[in-house]
């Protein structure tokens, strides 16, 4: 169940950015992180996890329930693939996340947000179901692109 647990965790909290391109109505830095909310959700049910990496920071760092801090996006990369090879035919089957108090400082970011997240592993009948919170810090880099800088998820209760 621990690995289960991982394994969702490692799916739900790959965390990545958006490009924002300026328009006639210029969104305000918070339109972009909503923007960057919604993409988060839609690559998860995707399950686009090259796009999802290539949203890191370089310098990220990740926060695991049970894990000793994850440093730098090569060492994300590794331990979601690692988690990943383990569960081959998995698929996202629902991507909720709600998130609350997002709040801009210039070229950063914070937030934090609920997740529901369902699962369907290859080798079992029964989907995983699983509820959780999560809090995000984001920078905005020169290109303009939002970038995960630190990531914490822990398992939360069912509603």
């Amino acid at each position: 169940m621990k690995l289960e647990r991982t394994a969702v965790a490692a799916v739900v909290l790959l965390g990545l950015g958006i490009d924002v391109s300026a328009g006639s109505g210029a969104p305000t830095r918070e339109d972009e992180i909503i923007a960057f909310n919604k993409k988060y959700r839609e690559m998860h049910l995707n399950m686009d996890t090259q796009g999802i990496f290539a949203k890191w920071a370089e310098d990220g760092v990740d926060l695991m329930p049970g894990e000793a801090p994850i440093l730098g996006k090569k060492a994300i990369v590794a331990w979601v693939e690692d988690i990943l090879a383990k569960l081959p035919g998995h698929k996202v089957i629902t991507q909720d996340m709600d998130f609350h108090d997002i709040r801009v400082s210039g070229d950063w970011a914070s937030e934090w947000a609920t997740e529901h997240q369902v699962v369907q592993l290859a080798d079992r009948k029964e989907p995983i179901e699983t509820w959780g919170k999560m809090a995000l810090i984001l920078h905005r880099e020169a290109s303009g692109e939002w970038k995960i800088e630190q990531e914490m998820w822990n398992e939360g209760k069912k509603p």
